[in-house]
């Protein structure tokens, strides 16, 4: 049943910090289109009297209801059923999910969307349960040994999964979970927060960067997996030919994907390969539209990438991407067109891609250029709210009965 006429859609929303996966679904919450949706989040409401960065952005989303929870202590990706905390968190997290599931009924929610972090995918599939609503759990990374028990317990649990590419909906289907039950929607960036016009000049006079050196940006949580160690393995083959070019290295070090500092590895290989006057390390940056307007071609060589709205972003700001030609990467870059796609480890075939780009600013504006226009016929909030949409419709038109596992079959109303 609808709410006015309206679908009523619950976003579970634990994190009090937010994330890439966070940024998309409030990307949603505040695009789908309110003649159509009645949009809710829970939130974790942190301190009373302190509000969480998380909740200061919700806030902020017109016409969306704001519903504090105490989703209980957050749980490990690996332990059997999560981080068992102290009693009295754990039954005040009970408490906090029968009272939202008691919320859904009360409003007649009919869909119930998380991220794939532990602690809100068993939330999602708790008042999913508790309350009859449709669930969704939308996988933001491969499908893969990282989900614990409780991620994976949830996802057969819920009626729907969303991968932000095919290649993760792949890497679920790998796994053991139904085709029919895995859509995919590709992520979506704030066009509007992308302008290309913006001046990069001033980046460049921080790190004394001459106006006619070439530039190039690598932006991403600093880890292995990221590849920002394959990049400085390729340079001394490009500064060969390119004694000025710079590289920024932005992001900081991910302490939960590595223990130890990849920080501190990354600047002991440029000592070793003598690249101090050419690699700066940036930190994290707040200005990323103006980093991305001081660079000539953006890079980043991540193994494995799930989407990369990073690679979207620089393409909106008409800069050609090289990555590897892996993961998520190739549905976001097509290559020759919007850049240049690398086998993931080939450090000769990044440098040689990096070289023709740099060679070549007539096929860099080119390139930039296409990539602006793809990312505002392909990758918008609209586009991706339109999509979601369409999933939520095949939702709530849908009934429930129970399967011979105790999961979930979706069936047609009879009519």
């Amino acid at each position: 049943m609808q709410r006015g006429g309206k679908t009523g859609v619950l976003f579970i929303s634990s994190a009090e910090e937010p994330g890439a996966d966070t940024f998309i679904h409030m990307l949603l919450m505040r695009t789908l289109d309110r003649s159509r949706f009645d949009v809710h989040v829970a939130y974790s409401a942190g301190q009373e009297d302190a509000r969480t960065p998380a909740h200061e952005v919700l806030r902020h989303i017109p016409e969306l209801t704001l519903r504090p929870t105490n989703f209980g202590p957050s749980l490990t990706l690996n332990s059997p059923a999560g981080t068992i905390a102290r009693s009295s968190e754990v039954i005040a997290a009970v408490a906090g999910l029968v009272g939202l599931s008691r919320y859904v009924r009360r409003h007649r929610i009919q869909v119930v969307h998380s991220t794939d972090r532990p602690r809100d995918a068993v939330a999602c599939a708790i008042v999913g349960k508790l309350s009859s609503a449709r669930s969704i759990i939308h996988a933001h990374l491969k499908c893969a040994d990282w989900m614990g028990r409780s991620v994976r317990w949830s996802m057969r649990q819920v009626d729907a999964l969303v991968g932000v590419s095919e290649f993760v909906v792949q890497s679920m289907i790998d796994e053991g979970y139904a085709s029919d039950r895995a859509h995919a929607v590709l992520n979506a960036i704030d066009l509007p927060a992308w302008d290309y016009r913006t001046d990069g000049s001033q980046v460049r006079t921080e790190f004394g960067i001459p106006a006619a050196a070439p530039v190039i940006v690598c932006a991403a949580r600093l880890f292995r997996g990221k590849g920002q160690d394959t990049l400085l393995r390729a340079l001394p083959i490009v500064r060969s030919e390119f004694p000025d070019v710079r590289v920024l290295i932005v992001g900081r070090d991910d302490l939960l994907a590595m223990k130890e500092s990849f920080t501190a590895e990354l600047q002991a290989m440029v000592a070793e390969l003598e690249l101090g006057g050419n690699v700066h390390f940036t930190g994290q940056r707040s200005d990323m539209a103006a980093v991305m307007a001081a660079c000539d071609l953006f890079v980043l060589p991540s193994f494995e990438e799930p989407f990369g709205l990073v690679y979207a972003e620089a393409m909106a700001m008409k800069k050609p991407v090289i990555a590897n030609n892996h993961g998520g990467a190739p549905e976001v870059i097509d290559h020759g067109l919007s850049g240049l796609l690398t086998p993931p480890r080939d450090t000769t075939g990044l440098a040689d891609n990096i070289l023709t780009l740099l060679r070549d600013p007539a096929l860099r504006a080119r390139m930039g250029e296409y990539g602006r226009k793809q990312v505002e016929q392909r990758f918008t909030a609209q586009r991706m709210a339109l999509d979601t949409a369409r999933i939520y419709d095949a939702l709530s038109s849908n009934a429930r009965r129970p399967d011979a596992q105790g999961g979930v079959t979706l069936v047609d109303h009879p009519r």
